[in-house]
């Protein structure tokens, strides 16, 4: 059922791909830069984010974050790199706005996501660059 999951997850994210958008012009607003993670990178944050970084971002963004997951070959625009200069120069606000949100083909974590767990994710995805 998990490999069933995903491969709709991808599915979707194909079908919803545009060129309208693009990930390395995507700006969050200026008042993301305002807010502030609650858990600070501790471990215990960063074990978490792992395993919801490899149930649900692994898939476009690859294992090691470097935006060639297995559905990033029909994504346009392909996935962010996060261990970029870009990418990294972002606060941790910004990020959390962007997965909040989404932009096609990227998905909106809103819901499916708790604010906890997203910044779970965040605290993980900054290890890819150390």
């Amino acid at each position: 059922m998990k490999n069933f999951t995903t491969f709709i997850f991808a599915a979707l994210m194909v079908l919803f791909s545009t060129d309208m958008y693009s990930q390395s012009t995507w700006k969050s607003p200026k008042s993301a830069d305002e807010i502030k993670n609650p858990l600070n990178g501790d471990s215990k944050s960063i074990k978490e984010g792992k395993k919801l970084f490899n149930q649900l971002c692994a898939i476009c963004h690859g294992s090691k974050g470097k935006g060639d997951g297995v559905a990033s070959a029909g994504l346009n625009p392909k996935p962010t790199s996060f261990k970029s200069e870009t990418f990294s120069k972002q606060t941790d606000g910004a990020i959390f706005w962007k997965i909040t949100n989404g932009n096609a083909p990227m998905a909106s974590y809103d819901k499916p996501l708790t604010k906890t767990q997203r910044w779970q994710i965040i605290n993980y995805i900054r290890t890819f660059k150390k």
